[in-house]
């Protein structure tokens, strides 16, 4: 659908759903709603769609760049490019030297951070709403010029390796999330690999490989800037236009995976032993469609039910009722094509991974066999509305929020359609999609056990991107440039503030995340890597 430059004049509007708390008889249930973002947009003549969310009652801003390229599009032989790629545009460009953003940011109250994601990579940054000028131009050099050396890029590599082993594979249960669990989901789709990648990878990785990348990818038709907060319309915009509408369109195509990943009709178990994990525990994952379809409300609702809180089914079941587990939980880990709900659960000492795997399906099998209680699905809805009006509190969750939903779903309207699909949710369409996608038949199991329960000639199962999966090479671009940093005298600097800002206490350092943490519309910042269950 072509874009068009409009504001959507929704302020009187909301999505209304019932309140879970008590109500007399006769008496109409209390109503709780959430107003739509109301934005404008654009698109200029080189591509890049621009976003405005305006909010005079705070006084920062929010400025964020998200590129329609994720670890899916990583090229073959080289998982984890796009995380590696997300650390180098923190590196010098033509006119910023090293880690300048984090001294444009942090430096007078503000933050900056980045995540890399199966379907994107965004950068994005809080800043009090005098320094937006500076951002915007900052965040336009580093799309236009940015340098790729041999010094940045070996270092910012070892820095991956090396989070890599932290994180992953030395991490109690950090292989099961970041690598197990997308590898067995898939057989043919590119989401199979780990957005971390591997070590073999990584070191195959050359600087023509990664510059190619920057070229293929970081354009201006690849990706959508969103700013909210208090700032002044016109005067966004003409800064929009001094800074971006100059960079450059390339001309050839825009690589997208097409991959479609066929449906599971025969459920699939692993058992694996691995070293530094404390208690078993057991994966079961479940193909979900893509975010945009219409069953995803339902499912919304079924994850809630099933997962969120102390009066969750899973933790009244497995962990409080029947001791089975110290922790057991659930994500819908939705995408721009098939996702996954997972549910998992970290055993209590002396308990085994087949009494957890058991209890497990179990609760997956009652959503198919009775429809959830009047109580359940109140309680349900009404979690998911209060996540989305906490996270639309802030300009930066508002701009996730609409960022995400551009990305994920193709309409920045996406979310606001989605709370109002939840709201009409019933107890006959969660039973519906429990039964259609949640089948004995269609999961894929890991048991994830410590190596000194490994009995005595026993073979552990292997763990591995299926040699079915489909990854393209990455074919680079004619001509690509290769950016030097100016010289001391020609460098454009950022322009000094008219009202300068009084520094206040610092913020916390910028912490890019190897797990690929990407934001939700529910809930603020998942991952679908390590899931905080310890």
């Amino acid at each position: 659908m072509r874009l068009l430059r409009s504001a959507l004049l929704l302020t009187a509007a909301c999505f209304l759903v019932a309140a879970a708390a008590q109500t007399a008889p006769g008496q109409a249930p209390r109503q709780i709603g959430v107003k739509p973002i109301a934005y404008t947009q654009r698109t200029l003549p080189n591509g890049l769609r621009v976003y405005a969310i305006r909010d005079t009652g705070t006084p920062n801003v929010s400025v964020q760049v998200w590129y329609d390229v994720g670890s899916k599009d990583d090229p073959k032989g080289k998982s984890g490019f796009a995380h590696m790629f997300e650390h180098l545009m923190f590196k010098s460009t033509r006119n910023l030297v090293s880690e300048q953003m984090d001294r444009l940011t942090e430096d007078v109250g503000g933050y900056n951070n980045a995540s890399t994601n199966d379907d994107y990579t965004n950068y994005y940054e809080v800043i009090p709403a005098n320094h937006l000028q500076r951002l915007l131009f900052a965040e336009a050099d580093r799309m236009a010029s940015l340098v790729v050396e041999p010094k940045s890029f070996g270092s910012e590599r070892d820095v991956v390796k090396e989070e890599l082993r932290q994180s992953t594979l030395s991490r109690p249960y950090g292989k099961l999330f970041s690598l197990y669990y997308p590898a067995l989901a898939y057989t043919a789709h590119p989401y199979a690999r780990g957005t971390i990648g591997s070590i073999e990878n990584l070191e195959a990785a050359g600087i023509d490989d990664v510059r190619a990348f920057h070229a293929t990818y970081y354009r201006p038709d690849n990706a959508i800037l969103v700013v909210s907060g208090n700032f002044d319309p016109a005067q966004l915009n003409g800064w929009v236009d001094q800074y971006f509408a100059g960079i450059k369109q390339p001309s050839v195509a825009i690589p997208r995976v097409t991959v479609a990943e066929p449906a599971r009709t025969k459920a699939v178990t692993r058992t694996v032993y691995e070293p530094n994990t404390p208690l078993p525990a057991v994966l079961v994952s479940y193909h979900v469609p893509a975010d945009r379809d219409a069953d995803i409300a339902a499912l919304t609702v079924l994850k809630a039910v099933l997962a969120t809180g102390e009066s969750s089914r899973l933790y009244e079941s497995v962990v409080y009722r029947d001791q089975l587990a110290q922790s057991a939980e659930a994500f819908l880990d939705t995408k721009q094509a098939t996702g996954n709900l997972v549910v998992y659960a970290i055993l209590a000492g002396g308990k085994t991974a087949e009494a957890g795997e058991a209890a497990l399906k179990r609760e997956i099998a009652r959503f198919r066999d009775a429809p959830v209680t009047a109580a359940e699905l109140a309680e349900a809805k009404n979690e998911i509305l209060t996540q989305s009006i906490e996270s639309r509190e802030t300009a930066e969750g508002k701009a996730s929020t609409l960022a995400a939903a551009v990305l994920i779903d193709g309409d920045p309207q996406a979310a606001d359609k989605q709370l109002a699909a939840i709201a009409q949710v019933s107890a006959a369409d969660i039973q519906r999609v429990a039964r259609k996608y949640l089948g004995d038949d269609q999961s894929a199991t890991i048991r994830y056990l410590p190596v000194g329960d490994k009995p005595s000639g026993a073979v552990a199962d292997t763990i591995a991107v299926a040699p079915t999966v489909r990854v393209a090479d990455l074919t680079a671009p004619a001509n690509v440039a290769i950016v030097t940093p100016a010289p001391d005298g020609q460098r454009v600097q950022p322009l000094p503030l008219a009202h300068p800002y009084r520094r206040r206490s610092r913020s916390p350092s910028r912490s890019v995340s190897p797990t690929a943490c990407g934001w939700s519309r529910w809930s603020g910042t998942t991952c679908r890597s390590s899931p905080p269950i310890w």
